[in-house]
């Protein structure tokens, strides 16, 4: 059922939510290189995190959520592609009574395994320096020269001492495959042929004490869209221009690495209080102790020695924020942070400097006025009650979805989520084709002050006059819509194959 919310309360929540972007800035590849360090670590980069009720025809009683990792991959990225990092541990959490604590946790650990396929050459077998042997179309076919595989481990309290459990396929099997990245159309059998392949590693899963759901991870076409270039070329395009088609998605044509689950609603509220708002963010961890090999041997992972304990690098959670809201000297430390400690990034949501950014390249949209910005203190670190505010929240940085508002039908999405009078999108959530972009820089500029009215209905303690340019309709002109992605789980779209780099591609909606 969706919950009896006025609209005006809705578009609130969502430019509030929305507000969540806040931090957000005329816009940039969410969170792709957004720190010092991970721009040495690309496996462990958290791109995207998107969140919300499925929407696949009879999977409405699901909340589906999905991790992007390795940002900006071309298609063409051989002979290794982009794996997952062996030495990594990669974690999706969620809050499930509001506290800045993970209650439940989804815990992923990758390992390739290489079977060293030779060729006779002059009377000695020598090994190949390709990842494949010939075509594939089958998991773990014998041409496969390296498998990926993963585990998964679903851990209650806290991530490092609650109760650990394995999540298994059927039979109690442990071990996942993984698909190899797309290569090209020769190794998969022509141009469906990838999908088809992938199809096969979307697995069936049982939950320890949750019931059963899906699990799909592997490379996918890049989901966010934004005008990378211009945006941060001083913002080199018209924030007023056309919102569909002004500017180029410089994303278009590139891949990320997708961790997606499918949950059972049930699965995260179950023992809540009664409360159906449920927080989200993703995070990955190194160990603490590495050591070069300067003699390394055989195999894939024998260039260095890592050990000690898990020490987290990466994390994501609402779009955009570590990016373009934290200062440079302290984007490391977000990223190794908690949201139950977030109060020490205050003054980058009170005072946030974006708005300055804007009205010193464009003077005719002045910045608001109204410090500290407890407009987006609520929004941000609280979600909007009503719509997607835990009962007993604890101020923290998270995606939060509110599970008893029903899915809005693929056919019926709109990109601008609750503003449009969608309550199932963003900021309740994030749907692939919710235009966070859009929704953040107007969010940012003050749109909620606007939206409040004089006598503060939203309760965010400012008015209009604060945000002189609080109801323009802002934009870095892209956009999509949830019909040019898939229509079932796990959403996103076929990866840009290998030899079709130069060609242009839109391949979504049908497939």
């Amino acid at each position: 059922m969706r919950n009896p919310i006025t609209r005006q309360v809705l578009r609130t929540t969502l430019m509030a939510a929305v507000v969540a972007g806040i931090f957000t800035t005329p816009a940039m590849a969410s969170s792709h290189r957004e720190s010092p360090f991970l721009t040495e670590q690309p496996k462990v980069d958290a791109t995207d995190l998107y969140l919300f009720r499925s929407y696949e025809a009879g999977r409405q009683d699901y909340v589906t959520v999905m991790a992007n990792y390795i940002p900006f991959q071309d298609p063409f990225g051989g002979p290794n592609f982009y794996q997952f990092d062996e030495n990594g541990l990669y974690e999706i959490h969620f809050d499930t009574n509001g506290d800045a604590k993970e209650d439940i946790t989804f815990q992923f650990h990758f390992k390739n395994t290489p079977k060293s396929a030779a060729l006779p050459v002059g009377g000695k077998q020598v090994k190949i320096p390709l990842i494949n042997a010939g075509p594939i179309n089958t998991v773990n076919p014998p041409t496969l020269n390296v498998r990926e595989t993963y585990t998964i481990d679903i851990v209650k309290g806290d991530r490092r001492t609650g109760t650990r459990n394995p999540i298994t396929l059927g039979g109690g099997a442990r071990e996942f495959d993984k698909p190899v990245d797309n290569i090209g159309d020769k190794t998969f059998g022509g141009a469906d042929g990838y999908e088809k392949y992938a199809g096969q590693h979307i697995h069936e899963v049982a939950i320890p004490n949750c019931g059963n759901g899906r699990v799909f991870v592997g490379q996918r076409k890049e989901p966010f869209y934004i005008a990378v270039g211009k945006t941060f070329d001083l913002i080199n395009l018209n924030p007023l221009g056309a919102e569909v088609g002004g500017n180029e998605n410089n994303l278009e044509r590139k891949n990320v690495s997708t961790i997606a689950m499918e949950i059972p609603i049930s699965c995260l509220t179950n023992g809540n209080g009664g409360d159906p708002v449920i927080g989200a963010y993703t995070t990955a961890s190194k160990r603490q102790g590495r050591l070069i090999n300067p003699t390394p041997g055989a195999g894939l992972n024998t260039a260095s020695k890592e050990g000690g304990a898990w020490t987290q690098v990466s994390r994501l959670g609402m779009p955009l924020v570590n990016e373009v809201v934290i200062g440079m000297d302290d984007k490391n430390r977000f990223n190794a942070s908690r949201p139950s400690g977030d109060a020490q990034f205050i003054d980058y949501v009170t005072n946030p400097t974006l708005p300055a950014l804007i009205q010193t390249l464009f003077p005719s949209a002045p910045a608001p006025t109204n410090f500290p910005r407890t407009d987006l203190v609520t929004v941000f670190l609280k979600g909007i009650e009503g719509v997607n505010q835990p009962k007993n929240v604890v101020p923290s940085e998270m995606l939060r979805l509110n599970t008893s508002i029903a899915p809005t039908s693929r056919e019926a999405q709109n990109p601008l989520g609750v503003a449009a009078g969608d309550n199932a999108g963003f900021p309740n959530g994030r749907r692939p084709a919710d235009d966070v972009v859009d929704l953040s820089l107007r969010v940012a500029m003050g749109a909620l002050c606007v939206l409040t009215g004089q006598n503060d209905a939203l309760k965010v303690s400012c008015k209009p006059s604060d945000a002189p340019a609080g109801g323009a309709a802002l934009t870095d002109g892209v956009r999509k819509t949830a019909a040019d992605f898939k229509p079932a789980f796990p959403y996103f779209n076929t990866p840009i194959s290998g030899n079709a780099a130069g060609t242009s591609s839109s391949n979504a909606a049908a497939q």
